[in-house]
């Protein structure tokens, strides 16, 4: 492996991870821009924008960026959050300079007014279909609870009220005040040329106007709140518990990632033995988020009605009892090598390692290899653990429920 990285004198970052033992390349246009970054009124024209990237350019229209994506074989995509927008793809080395070409011209888009009002019928079908999945209206309905007036608190899709008075020109304008080359970082993951990976995206993108752009960024803990949201058409209740957790930039993360495997995964884990095993649970599991500045531990349950109030009082003495007694050595141990080994694997492609090194550098301005990084988690003590479960309080949750129970 061989790190590599570049800056325009327009502000826009390069940086690859270069890989000759590889058999495929992936490259990344990673933009620091997502939800927290709107206001209300035009909530959602981030993930909407991302969708327009693939409508054309000045220079492609829509069939023609799908059809080239196609002809590459490229396993290609996007994903907007509350904090970045990336568009990616895939292909074999040979392909690298046309996909760059591809991705670079969709970065700048036509914005046409036809393809815009066609594609907000689009977002609008989105989110019903979310809205009609529960663990999603849990987790955006929780985020919005536990951040309250925090720009986190964001609803990703948006509304179809806030989308369906979006106009073109708003969407303009967003883009004009959050896609500057100098908030865009250009990742390359694999077999890559790194000279022509440079200058490719140098022709690009040399000509992109610089402009500032900043993001609010203010720690939250979180208030402690606890609301059901009663719908008799969901079956089973689900229930999200959210608590603070150390940030995208603190050195506390591999120790915050270690906890929530060892309280929280999805099979082996102390909320899988209290809740899943003995059947008061269908799905009991606890993740990690690392944010811009502060971060979340969220429990997600799923369960019987009847027994939804159980479950929840289960998931909190098993948090008190994580914090005031601790966890075994055999508990850690298989925490690690459960994360070590889906990042092996993950890693194992260029497409898997491309995420991580582009956050990593978006978050932090640092390069970590893999194998590096599974020596820092490795090196992550009981102690350290134990620890970011005191000073985060696991126990201070904010809690929502949906389904028939009208309280938990």
């Amino acid at each position: 492996m061989e790190f590599k990285q570049t800056q325009l004198d327009n502000g826009l970052t390069i940086i690859a991870e270069v890989n000759e033992s590889a058999q495929s390349m992936a490259a990344g246009f990673f933009v620091r821009t997502g939800s927290r970054d709107e206001t209300a009124h035009v909530g959602g024209v981030s993930h909407f924008l991302e969708h327009m990237m693939f409508k054309g350019t000045d220079r492609r229209n829509a069939f023609d960026v799908n059809r080239e994506f196609d002809e590459l074989g490229a396993h290609y995509n996007a994903f907007t959050s509350e904090e970045n927008t990336v568009y990616y793809g895939a292909v074999l080395p040979d392909f690298q300079t046309r996909m760059l070409d591809l991705l670079g011209d969709m970065l700048r888009p036509a914005l046409r007014r036809e393809d815009f009002d066609l594609e907000k019928n689009v977002i609008l079908d989105e989110i019903a279909r979310y809205r009609d999945t529960p663990s999603y209206r849990v987790y955006e309905k929780l985020m919005t609870q536990h951040f309250q007036d925090h720009p986190l608190a964001n609803s990703v899709l948006g509304t179809p009220e806030s989308i369906r008075g979006l106009n073109r020109d708003e969407m303009q304008a967003y883009f004009d005040r959050r896609y500057s080359p100098g908030n865009v970082t250009v990742v390359g993951v694999g077999k890559l040329h790194w000279d022509a990976f440079v200058k490719k995206t140098e022709g690009m993108c040399s000509h992109w106007k610089p402009f500032e752009v900043s993001r609010e960024i203010n720690p939250w803990s979180g208030l402690g709140t606890r609301r059901t949201i009663v719908d008799d058409k969901v079956a089973r209740e689900h229930v999200g518990i959210m608590s603070p957790a150390p940030c995208g930039q603190d050195d506390a993360r591999f120790a915050a990632q270690v906890l929530a495997t060892i309280f929280g995964d999805a099979t082996g884990s102390r909320l899988f033995y209290a809740l899943v095993e003995p059947a008061i649970a269908d799905e009991a599991h606890t993740s990690y988020n690392p944010l811009d500045g502060t971060g979340t531990f969220l429990t997600f349950v799923s369960t019987d009605p009847d027994r939804a109030a159980r479950a929840v009082e289960i998931a909190h003495a098993e948090l008190r009892k994580f914090m005031e007694e601790g966890f075994v050595h055999t508990e850690l141990q298989a925490a690690k090598n459960k994360i070590a080994s889906a990042a092996t694997l993950q890693g194992e492609l260029p497409m898997g390692r491309l995420v991580a090194v582009g956050f990593d550098w978006i978050y932090r301005r640092e390069y970590i290899p893999l194998a590096r990084q599974i020596d820092m988690l490795f090196a992550v003590s009981a102690d350290e653990v134990v620890n970011i479960a005191q000073q985060y309080d696991l126990t201070a949750t904010t809690v929502l429920g949906l389904g028939p129970v009208k309280q938990l």
